[in-house]
Formats: structure tokens, C-alpha cells, sequence
């Protein structure tokens, strides 16, 4: 699995926190910033990570900024993402099984870093059930091949 990651200035620590986790997982991920604690603007952050999730450079992306929902909305703008905006463990597997989700968007300002490790840690190893949740994936991806 290759994992892209990125943050604005508001996810800076938990992206570091999730980025040893990649490398405690020996999974391979590339950062895509930021560096910086002063304000930037989230698209420009989110909408590289979800060009290239949806492109297939990368298996799956994580996001990470104040409260996850600038991050969310922007990728979800990309054709092919499903960006799930997650803060508790039952819905980062959730996501996985039921929504194939291929990118994973949290706040920085909503949880801790302990709970944003875990939740990831989840949603990485959890696999798409398919069976009847392919069904409503494939008219996602039918409406999107067809309105965007």
C-alpha cells in the first residue's frame, strides 16, 4: 500500500503523529506538506493528495487540518475519491467496509493525537466488504462518469 498524506497548518502535529505511524506499519507514503503553523489554504493541500488517489500514484490518502471538514469537501470535488471526514473508530472501519473509502480526512482540533493514531491504524487495515456495498459504489461511480 502507498499512502499520500497531507495537512494545512492546522493538522501539522497529528499528520507527524500519523506519518510514525506509517513508518511504524512499514507502510510507504509520500508527505505532502505543510510545513508551516501560519495559515495556508487547505485545497491546496487536499486537491493534489486527491488527484493523485484518484490517478492511482497512490492506493489511499489521509488529510489532515483544523476540523477535517475543509480537507473532506475539497477532495471529494476530485472524480474517483471518497473522502470519509472521520473522528471515531467505529466509523474509520465503517468507511472502509461499507464506502471503500480511499481517503481519510481528520481535525487536528476535534481529536488527540492517541485517538487520530488509532482511528488511522483502523482505516488502513480494514478491508472493503464488497458484496452489496459494490453495488452503491458502482452508482457513485456511474453518476460521476456521467454529471462530472
Amino acid at each position: 500500500m502507498k499512502v499520500a498524506i497531507a495537512s494545512d497548518h492546522g493538522g501539522v502535529n497529528i499528520r507527524q503523529e500519523i506519518i510514525n505511524l506509517l513508518e511504524e506499519m512499514g507502510i510507504e507514503y509520500e508527505d505532502f506538506g505543510c510545513e508551516c503553523t501560519t495559515s495556508v489554504d487547505y485545497p491546496d493541500y487536499a486537491l493534489p493528495v486527491a488527484e493523485k488517489v484518484a490517478n492511482g500514484e497512490f492506493d489511499r490518502g489521509i488529510l489532515i487540518c483544523g476540523t477535517g471538514i475543509g480537507m473532506s469537501i475539497a477532495a471529494n470535488k476530485v472524480k474517483g475519491i471518497r473522502c470519509a471526514l472521520v473522528h471515531d473508530v467505529f466509523s474509520a472501519k465503517a468507511t472502509r467496509e461499507h464506502n471503500d473509502s480511499n481517503i481519510l480526512a481528520m481535525g487536528e482540533r476535534v481529536i488527540g493525537p492517541g485517538l487520530a493514531r488509532e482511528i488511522a491504524k483502523t482505516w488502513l487495515t480494514t478491508e472493503f466488504q464488497g458484496g452489496r456495498h459494490s453495488n452503491r459504489i458502482e452508482k457513485i461511480c456511474k453518476y460521476e462518469s456521467v454529471n462530472l
